[in-house]
C-alpha cells in the first residue's frame, strides 16, 4: 500500500512482480505442475505433428509432380456401344503426334503373351506381369531413365530382345542384361532394366518388346492399347480436349482421355482430409490436458487459502489474486505448449527425414499452437482465479 490524499492506494504490481509471483506459485509444487504441463505438452506436440508430417509429405508430392511434370496424357480404349472392348486404330500414335502442341508421343500395346523365368514355369504362373508392345519413343516420353542396359531402338526392336520395368525385374528375379525370359514360347534375350515409372506404374509391371518383334513372334495386331502423350504446359487443356477426335475420329466416344498426375494431385487432398481427423484427436488431448490444469489450478487455491488471505490482509487486492492465480495458469500451459511445439517439431524433422521428405513445419501451426495453449491456459485458469479473488481475507485465515 502507498499513502495518497484520501487515503491509501493499493501499489500496483509491474510485469516482473506478476511473473515472480506466478513462477512461485508453480515452484512449491513443481511435480504437480510438470505433469499438468506435459497433459498440454502432449497435446500440442501432437496438433503440431500431425500438421508437420501432413505439409511435409504434401511437399514431396507437389516436388514430384514438378519432376515428372503435369503435361502427361494417356488416351486407351474404352467400351464400345454394346459393352465390347473398343479398339484404337493401328495409326492412333502417327494421328495424336500431329498434334501441333505434342512434343513427344510413346504407345504400348497387349499382347496376351506370359513372361517366364524359364520354360519349366507353368504357362498360368504369371506373377502379374504383362508382355507389351512398345514403341520406340515410349522411353522419352515417360522420361525413365534405365537402371541398367539399353532401350529398345529401330534394330533391337525387330528382334527378340525384352526391357523389363523396375517390378517385372524384380518379380522375375532379374537385374542386369543379358540373362533370358521365356515369351511367347521362346527365349527373348533382357536388353536392360528400367527405373520405376511414377506417372504410369503399368510399365513397371510389364515386359516390354519392340512393336515389329511383337508382331513376328506374338502375334500382336499392331492395335495400341495406351498412348502417352507429351505436350507444352500451356496447352495441356486445348490437347486433352481434342485428344479422342484425334486418336479415333471415327469413335471418338470409345477413347478414354485421362492425366496420371491427377492421382498424385488427389492423394495430396486425401492426405489433407485425412489430416483434419487427426488434428481432431490431437484437439481432444489439448482440451484433456486443459482440463488438468484447471484441476491443478483449483487445487493449488484451496491448498493455498491461508496465502490469500495473508495477501489479501497485507493490502492486495481482488485483482492482484486473480492477476496472480492466472499467470500460474498461463505459465503452466504457456510451459507445455512450448515443449509441445519443439516436440512435434522434432517428431516431424525426424519422420520426414527417415522417409526421405523434406522436412516442413508451417509457421502458422507453431504460432496457432502456441495461441491455443494460451487460450486454454486462460480458459483453465479464469476459474480458480476469481474463486481465488473473491475469498475473504478473515475467512481465508479463519478456515486454515
Amino acid at each position: 500500500m502507498r499513502a495518497a490524499r484520501g487515503g491509501l492506494v493499493p501499489a500496483r504490481l509491474g510485469v516482473g512482480d506478476v511473473l515472480r509471483t506466478g513462477l512461485g506459485g508453480l515452484r512449491t509444487r513443481p511435480a504437480r505442475a510438470a505433469l499438468s504441463a506435459l497433459g498440454v505438452a502432449i497435446g500440442i506436440a501432437t496438433m503440431v505433428a500431425v500438421v508437420g508430417i501432413s505439409s511435409s509429405g504434401r511437399e514431396d508430392l507437389l516436388r514430384r509432380l514438378d519432376r515428372l511434370g503435369t503435361n502427361l496424357l494417356t488416351v486407351a480404349p474404352g467400351d464400345t456401344l454394346f459393352g465390347g472392348r473398343a479398339e484404337l486404330p493401328e495409326t492412333a500414335p502417327e494421328m495424336v503426334a500431329r498434334i501441333g502442341p505434342v512434343t513427344a508421343v510413346g504407345a504400348t500395346g497387349a499382347t496376351g503373351a506370359t513372361a517366364r523365368r524359364t520354360d519349366r514355369v507353368p504357362r498360368e504362373v504369371t506373377q502379374g506381369i504383362a508382355v507389351q508392345a512398345a514403341s520406340v519413343g515410349l522411353l522419352g516420353t515417360l522420361d525413365v531413365g534405365m537402371a541398367d542396359g539399353r532401350w529398345l531402338d529401330a534394330g533391337t526392336g525387330r528382334y527378340p530382345g525384352v526391357v523389363l520395368g523396375a517390378e517385372a525385374a524384380r518379380r522375375l528375379g532379374l537385374d542386369r542384361p543379358g540373362e533370358r525370359v521365356w515369351i511367347g514360347g521362346r527365349w527373348f534375350t533382357v536388353l536392360g532394366v528400367l527405373r520405376p515409372a511414377e506417372l504410369a506404374p503399368e510399365i513397371d509391371r510389364s515386359a516390354l518388346v519392340g512393336w515389329d518383334a511383337a508382331r513376328r513372334h506374338l502375334g500382336f495386331g499392331g492395335h495400341p492399347t495406351t498412348i502417352y502423350s507429351r505436350s507444352a504446359d500451356g496447352a495441356v487443356g486445348d490437347v486433352r480436349a481434342v485428344l479422342a477426335r484425334t486418336a479415333d475420329p471415327e469413335h471418338p466416344e470409345q477413347v478414354r482421355v485421362s492425366r496420371p498426375s491427377d492421382a498424385l494431385a488427389a492423394k495430396a487432398a486425401a492426405s489433407g482430409a485425412f489430416t483434419g481427423v487427426l488434428l481432431g484427436l490431437g484437439a481432444v488431448a489439448l482440451l484433456v490436458g486443459g482440463v488438468g490444469v484447471a484441476n491443478t489450478m483449483v487445487v493449488s487455491v484451496l491448498e493455498r487459502r491461508r496465502e490469500i488471505g495473508l495477501r489479501r490482509s497485507l493490502g492486495a487486492t481482488r485483482g492482484q489474486v486473480r492477476t496472480q492465480f492466472l499467470t500460474e495458469s498461463l505459465l503452466l500451459s504457456g510451459g507445455g505448449g512450448a515443449a509441445g511445439v519443439l516436440l512435434g517439431a522434432a517428431v516431424t524433422v525426424v519422420y520426414a527425414l527417415v522417409r526421405g521428405w523434406p522436412p516442413v513445419v508451417p509457421g502458422w501451426a507453431l504460432g496457432g499452437a502456441l495461441a491455443a495453449t494460451l487460450a486454454i491456459g486462460a480458459a483453465a485458469g479464469l476459474y480458480p482465479a476469481m474463486r481465488a479473488a473473491r475469498l475473504s481475507p478473515t475467512v481465508a485465515l479463519a478456515t486454515v
